[in-house]
């Protein structure tokens, strides 16, 4: 890695936990830069402007949460395996890490102002759609699958808000768990064993 691309890394990580710490975005790019052991000057050298840098973070989050996507998925051998392992990489401790679930909330906020944020976002969340109508077509037919996919995408994210609003609200294993009940009930409701990752 050269020096600047280790120096970019640095400043990503260091607006996420600052995001996090903080609970807003509104972090000066001084307190990053500090953070991240580097001038101010060099921040916006690298970056343009504090924008410009948040976006990056996101960008960061989304290329993290689809490396644990790809990487479970490639374990996983059947529907249900699979759409297990898409839940699973959602609350990765990666993924599920206090200051990333902060940043997270804030980067919604962002993409109410940013067309670039708000394209980013719309990306993940079509993503995450497309991966479980996928898999859940093979198991509950092509009618119902969107509908399912919808409800299950909502109890991820209001899990995520949930642990944004409250740090203590729900751990990551507890979260895993209620999503895949959640999982389970979608499957119930077409006949399907509620448990199991072998259909």
């Amino acid at each position: 890695m050269s020096v600047e691309a280790k120096r970019k890394a640095q400043l990503v990580q260091a607006a996420i936990t600052e995001i996090g710490m903080t609970g807003s975005m509104d972090v000066p790019v001084g307190k990053i830069a500090k953070r991240a052991g580097v001038s101010a000057a060099l921040a916006f050298h690298y970056f343009g402007d504090k924008d410009r840098l948040f976006l990056a973070a996101l960008r960061h989050v989304l290329t993290n949460f689809g490396m644990d996507v790809r990487a479970s998925l490639a374990t996983a051998h059947s529907p249900r395996a699979r759409l297990e392992a898409v839940v699973a990489a959602s609350f990765h401790p990666v993924n599920f890490d206090r200051n990333v679930v902060a940043s997270w909330l804030n980067f919604y906020v962002f993409a109410l102002r940013s067309e670039e944020a708000a394209r980013l976002l719309a990306v993940y969340h079509h993503r995450l759609h497309s991966n479980l109508v996928h898999d859940l077509k093979p198991l509950i037919g092509a009618d119902a699958a969107p509908g399912a996919a919808k409800r299950l995408g909502a109890v991820i994210d209001g899990l995520y808000l949930r642990c944004a609003a409250q740090r203590t609200a729900v751990t990551a294993d507890e979260a895993t768990a209620l999503a895949l009940t959640a999982l389970s009930n979608e499957l119930a409701q077409h006949g399907l064993p509620g448990t199991g990752a072998n259909t």
